[in-house]
Formats: C-alpha cells, structure tokens, sequence
C-alpha cells in the first residue's frame, strides 16, 4: 500500500512541476472545439470552411459589417479584428441569450468563459469563429464586455434557406 501511495504521490508531484514549468513556453493550439448543437448552429471543421468574413471590431463601440448572411449549410470563418485599443470579443447567439449574459458580464465583470461561438481579441489582433450554420433563421453576434454591448456593439446575421 505504502508503494501505490508513494507511485501516486511521485506522479501528482511531476504533473504539477510540468504543469508550472511551462508558463514560458509557448502554448498549443487551442483544443478541438466541444460541437454542441445550439439554435445559430454548431462548431465548425476548419477544413469544410468555404469562405471568411472579416468584422472589425473598434472603440467606437461598432462591428463592421454589423450585419452579415450566409447560407444554411456554410461553414465559415468569421475572422474579428480588433482595430480598437481594448479588448473587445464577438459572441454568437440569440438577442435572448446575449442580453441574459450581458447582464452577467455586468455583474461579473472578469468572468472567463471560452466557447467555440466566442473569439476574445486584444487590441490589433485577431480572433476566429469557425461555425457551420445549419440553421436557417436571423441571428446576432456582440460584444459582451461591461458597457460595449450596452453600448450598442452588435450585429445581426441572417441564415438563408438551403438552396435546392
């Protein structure tokens, strides 16, 4: 029993040496997104994309374009650039859903949250998206940050029927 214990004990003590030792180092791509069917679609392959969308995002409190279409069955990459001196991110969803977390983001100011339908970017970089819109219907995207999408930081985008 003593030797399971001291093998346990060896282990969690190198997973965490490794796990502190690497801050330096740069990190891995991000891990494949959890594909979780939500009303404005599902996760997207980066290999089906079939076209990118950038929309700029800046501290005038505005995306551009701030309304964008697609067709159902799309898969796209929607490419935010932060042109502004801020943080800002985009977050897909419903006007219900982004007005209930933008009331939490109000509340919770430094809330960490990382879905594959958000993309935090820092001031001149840029963030990605890929979503397949599987969908039909009219959907929105925000800013969440306290104050940005009080501020009016949305956009709409609209999904089109399959063409037959």
């Amino acid at each position: 029993m003593k030797t399971i214990k001291l093998i346990a004990a060896c282990a969690l003590f190198t997973g965490a040496t490794a796990s502190f030792s690497h801050e330096s180092m740069p990190h891995a791509a991000k891990p494949a997104a959890i594909k979780e069917q939500k009303e404005w679609g599902i996760a997207g392959d980066a290999k089906a994309v079939t076209r990118t969308i950038t929309l700029r995002m800046g501290d005038d409190m505005r995306f551009a374009p701030s309304h964008i279409q697609v067709r159902e069955g799309e898969t796209v990459r929607l490419r935010a650039q932060n042109k502004g001196k801020v943080m800002h991110e985009i977050v897909i969803g419903t006007k219900t859903e982004l007005d209930q977390h933008a009331e939490m983001m109000v509340k919770h100011p430094g809330m960490e949250h990382d879905e594959p339908y958000m993309a935090h970017v820092k001031p001149g970089q840029r963030g990605d998206i890929v979503w397949h819109f599987n969908r039909a219907g009219t959907f929105d995207f925000a800013c969440l940050i306290a104050g940005h999408y009080q501020a009016g930081m949305t956009g709409t985008i609209t999904v089109l029927p399959r063409a037959h």
